[in-house]
């Protein structure tokens, strides 16, 4: 049996070879033609980092330059006006009542004398009205009063009075416990005084900001009570004060 031969669709003519049929573009090959060249792009976050770090460093060398010339300028001013704290001491104080009642409360009444010293030959110092406390050796306060506002001249030694009081004072019964202890103890009654105000420094005829300070006296005490028409005399002859200067930030006083 003969095998049957099937002529072509589409002859060839002129004796050339029949062309391969053409078949449709997959997806890879649509893909590739529709994507764009890849082109590398500048790397502009360098810059910016440099320009960053650039300005980091002027600002630190600019903090540096500022704390060094306040440094010099602090040097200078210290080696031409040697400035000294104001110091103070307790030269008197006088007990005239000190009532305890069985409801806890305290009526008092102090005289005290506080002399104020200004070492400096060439600066000025400007009190506030001065706020003052006198404490028990345990923080007991005990009476408040104030000393008007006044001027410290230069080498100038000025004497401070006040009248101290408190009149029905509400107390912890522990409190009044404590107090009847030391009042009945033979070491007698320790009191400390405490004067809180802000002061201002003429310096070659210009006047700083103000600035707080707080004076802590401690080592007076009083061995006798008073009575109607004697007051009792403390003894401050052991008293010691200190100075220390009081700066606010934000919420904070150090």
């Amino acid at each position: 049996m003969t095998d049957r031969v099937y002529p072509s669709a589409k002859p060839a003519t002129n004796g050339a070879a029949a062309p391969n049929p053409a078949f449709p573009a997959t997806k890879a090959q649509l893909y590739s033609n529709a994507r764009p060249a890849y082109r590398p792009q500048p790397h502009r976050h360098r810059r910016s980092r440099s320009r960053c770090c650039s300005c980091c460093l002027w600002i630190i060398f600019l903090l540096i330059l500022q704390i060094f010339i306040g440094a010099i300028c602090g040097a200078v001013f210290y080696l031409i006006y040697k400035p000294q704290r104001p110091t103070f001491s307790v030269t008197s104080l006088k007990l005239s009542t000190f009532n305890l009642t069985s409801s806890n409360q305290l009526t008092s009444r102090f005289d005290i004398n506080v002399t104020g010293r200004n070492p400096n030959k060439k600066l000025v110092f400007f009190y506030n009205p001065i706020a003052i406390s006198i404490l028990s050796k345990d923080d007991i306060d005990v009476g408040d009063g104030s000393i008007p506002a006044f001027t410290h001249g230069k080498k100038n030694t000025t004497l401070l009075k006040a009248r101290i009081t408190s009149s029905g004072k509400p107390l912890e019964s522990s409190d009044v416990t404590t107090l009847k202890a030391e009042m009945k103890s033979k070491a007698g009654l320790g009191l400390k005084v405490r004067l809180d105000t802000k002061v201002r420094v003429k310096v070659f005829g210009v006047k700083t900001p103000k600035i707080g300070i707080r004076v802590h006296c401690e080592g007076i005490k009083v061995t006798s009570l008073p009575t109607a028409k004697v007051a009792a005399k403390a003894s401050t002859s052991n008293a010691k004060c200190k100075v220390d200067v009081r700066v606010k930030i934000w919420k904070w006083t150090v």
